[in-house]
């Protein structure tokens, strides 16, 4: 991932990462995600890690997540059941990985 080297390494980490489910797997997404959601809040470096799924388009995700810096984020990433749960996540949606976009403080 590119972007790790140009974020700043004592910074928090912010970003959304959003994807759509394929017709008929919403609701398997929607349980997908809330497993890693539970995995995820108790990293040491998690701030914040909040789903959700867009209320005008129900098959439209948004996971919206804090790290309290660079480290923590690298190591979110290359957590064991991270990997687990894209692979899955990848025979789901329509696009062929999460999308992210990093965030800055204004």
């Amino acid at each position: 991932m590119d972007i790790l080297n140009k974020l700043p390494a004592n910074d928090p980490v912010s970003l959304i990462a959003e994807f759509t489910a394929r017709e008929g797997k919403a609701d398997e997404v929607a349980e997908l995600l809330a497993g890693l959601a539970t995995d995820v809040r108790p990293e040491p470096g998690n701030v914040v890690f909040d789903t959700y799924r867009r209320f005008d388009a129900r098959q439209k995700f948004v996971v919206y997540e804090i790290y309290k810096d660079r480290a923590a984020f690298e190591a979110h990433i290359s957590a064991e059941y991270g990997a687990v749960f894209n692979a899955k996540l990848r025979t789901l949606i329509e696009e062929p990985n999460s999308v992210l976009t990093f965030l800055s403080a204004v």
